[in-house]
């Protein structure tokens, strides 16, 4: 199969390109989780607490080394990996069966206008979402729990699958699901702004000669579409943190996700709702450049079409 190419696909390549981007996946998230803990971590911050002094990401990582060690970085990453198994796939490849489906063999995208790029990747974000949210509940609820053992508490899980059973038994199967709509919400903003622009940004570069279909390019592209996704998303990434985060035994409980932004403002002001912006973003980015260059390099190994 020639590079550039973007026929309809077969169900052999559908099924190739679900494994490649799993695996791509996992790449990305075992390489960057680090920055996502300090950057749930910072997100959490202020809520048990609105006198808590201001701090940074800095501060917190090294917090959490000084107090839990090196290896507490990585709390909660089996369950962050078992999301993405679910969650990359589906809006992944539904996202380029969904293009290929309105656009056939064209490459360059040119019928195919950037809010309905934006549209159709929202809307793969939150069918890949709604499938994955339970994984995405522990991952949150065990990094959480990185800050009780740094208080002296004990935590409430002592791994993914104990979090899972605990957390049917007190809060029911639906508890599984808690947060699903700020995560929903994020979901789409952030899959609008990652996928849409990644795709739009890198035709606009190989369209226009400033590079080819290369390991430039699609650096170029996950650059602009990790700020693009973080800036749209990082209020409901803090509203869905602060929502699954939350226990029965916690102090602060949420209605939904509006009471949960309306208090967030309220009790720490408007700057809150984008607190954990720079460690956001500076997950975004090598997260999406390490995923787009290892999931492009593997598709060309595969002998399958450039995304």
């Amino acid at each position: 199969m020639k590079q550039g190419e973007r026929p309809g696909d077969g169900g052999e390549q559908t099924e190739t390109k679900i494994l490649l981007s799993s695996i791509s996946a996992m790449i990305a998230e075992t390489t960057t989780f680090p920055i996502d803990l300090t950057k749930t971590t910072l997100q959490l911050h202020g809520e048990s607490d609105s006198l808590a002094r201001p701090t940074n990401a800095l501060r917190v990582a090294s917090e959490i080394v000084r107090h839990q060690g090196p290896l507490s970085l990585y709390k909660g990453l089996s369950p962050a990996i078992i999301r993405h198994l679910l969650y990359t796939p589906i809006r992944i490849v539904g996202y380029e069966n969904l293009r290929n489906l309105l656009v056939g063999d064209n490459i360059t995208g040119g019928s195919f206008s950037l809010p309905t790029k934006a549209l159709v990747g929202g809307i793969s974000g939150v069918i890949a979402q709604v499938v994955a949210s339970p994984a995405d509940l522990v991952k949150v609820r065990m990094q959480a729990d990185g800050r009780m053992a740094s208080k002296g508490l004990q935590p409430r899980y002592s791994g993914p699958f104990v979090a899972f059973k605990t957390i049917i038994q007190t809060e029911g199967i639906g508890g599984l699901w808690k947060g699903v709509f700020p995560n929903v919400q994020r979901a789409f903003l952030v899959n609008m702004g990652e996928l849409a622009c990644y795709d739009h940004a890198k035709c606009f570069v190989i369209q226009n000669q400033i590079a080819g279909d290369n390991i430039f390019a699609h650096t170029l592209a996950s650059i602009m579409s990790g700020l693009s996704a973080t800036a749209l998303s990082c209020p409901a990434d803090v509203v869905k943190t602060r929502m699954m985060s939350a226990g029965k035994e916690d102090k602060i409980t949420y209605i939904n996700s509006y009471d949960c932004l309306v208090k967030t403002v309220r009790t720490e002001g408007l700057k809150a709702l984008w607190k954990g912006f720079f460690p956001t973003w500076a997950r975004l980015g090598p997260w999406q450049f390490v995923f787009w260059v290892s999931y492009e390099k593997f598709r060309q190994i595969a002998e399958l079409s450039s995304f």
